[in-house]
C-alpha cells in the first residue's frame, strides 16, 4: 500500500496519531524542521511499534522546496498510501491585530504552506487513482469570533480548499478529509487559550484521527461535542452574534 507521509510529525497531535497508525503497521515517513526530534520519534515507533520509518526534512515555508521534497520523498519511500498535514501557527490575536508579521505568519504557515505542498500531493495522488490527503484545520475555521479571527480566517481558507480539493479527487478515487480539532491541550495552545473544560487531551485527538483515516470521513470534528457547539455558534444570527463575548 505505501507509506503515510506526515508532515509536521512532531507536533503534538502528530506524535500522538503516528503512535496509533504505527500500532496498526502502517510505514511512516515523519517530516518536519527538527531532524533530531524526528529521529527521537522514529526510534520510539521503531522500538516499540516495530515500525518502519524515514526521516524527512521539510520547510513549510520554503514554497521552492516543495516539489524536490515530494518528489524525493515517493523516491525513497517507493509509493505513498496517503498524507496527513499536521502543522500549524496560531499567534495571540490581540498581537497579530498590531503585528501584519506576525498576521502574515499564521497566513502563510496555515494556508498559504498547506496550499503549496497538497497541490503536489494532489497532483500525485490523482495520476495513481488511489490514496487520500488529510490535513488538520480547526473549529476556529466555522465562524469568525473576535478572540481568534485572524488565525480562524486561516482555517476558514484551508477549509475551502481542502472542500474543493474533496469535489476534485472524489471521482479519481482520493479520499480527502479535513481535520478539525477544538481546544488541545498542546504547545501551541499553551498560555493563549487557558484553562477550559473544553480542552481535550491530545492522545483523545490522534486516537480520533487514526480512526477517521481508516474509516474515510470527510470531515472530523474531535472530540464530536464540537459538531454541536460549532452547529449553534453558526446558526446565531449576525445581529446577535456581533454583540457576543466571543
Amino acid at each position: 500500500m505505501g507509506a503515510i507521509l506526515v508532515v509536521g510529525a512532531t507536533s503534538t497531535i502528530a506524535k500522538e496519531t503516528v503512535r496509533r497508525l504505527a500500532a496498526r503497521n502502517k510505514d511512516l515517513i515523519l517530516a518536519g524542521r527538527n531532524i533530531e526530534e524526528l529521529e527521537r520519534l522514529k526510534n520510539d515507533l521503531e522500538i516499540r511499534q516495530q515500525a518502519r520509518v524515514y526521516v524527512r526534512r521539510f520547510e513549510a515555508l520554503d514554497f521552492d522546496s516543495h516539489e524536490e521534497f515530494f518528489s524525493g520523498t515517493v523516491k525513497e519511500a517507493g509509493d505513498l498510501e496517503g498524507l496527513l498535514l499536521m502543522y500549524g501557527a496560531m499567534e495571540d490575536q490581540k498581537e497579530a491585530e498590531q503585528s501584519f508579521e506576525l498576521s502574515r505568519k499564521m497566513i502563510d504557515v496555515n494556508y498559504t504552506s498547506a496550499v503549496s505542498i497538497l497541490n503536489i500531493a494532489a497532483n500525485y495522488f490523482e495520476q495513481k487513482r488511489r490514496g487520500f490527503i488529510a490535513a488538520v484545520s480547526s473549529v476556529a475555521g466555522d465562524r469568525g469570533r473576535k478572540s481568534n479571527y485572524i488565525y480562524g480566517s486561516t482555517k476558514a481558507g484551508l477549509d475551502a480548499y481542502m472542500q474543493g480539493l474533496r469535489n476534485r479527487l472524489h471521482a479519481k478515487g482520493v479520499h480527502v478529509m479535513t481535520i478539525k480539532p477544538g481546544m488541545v491541550d498542546t504547545k501551541m495552545t499553551y498560555g493563549v487559550v487557558g484553562d477550559s473544560p473544553l480542552l481535550a487531551r491530545p492522545e483523545k485527538v490522534g486516537l480520533d484521527i487514526a480512526k477517521a483515516v481508516r474509516k474515510r470521513k470527510d470531515v472530523l470534528y474531535t472530540p464530536g461535542f464540537w459538531v454541536i457547539i460549532m452547529l449553534v455558534i453558526k446558526l446565531l444570527p449576525e445581529k446577535l452574534f456581533k454583540r457576543m463575548n466571543l
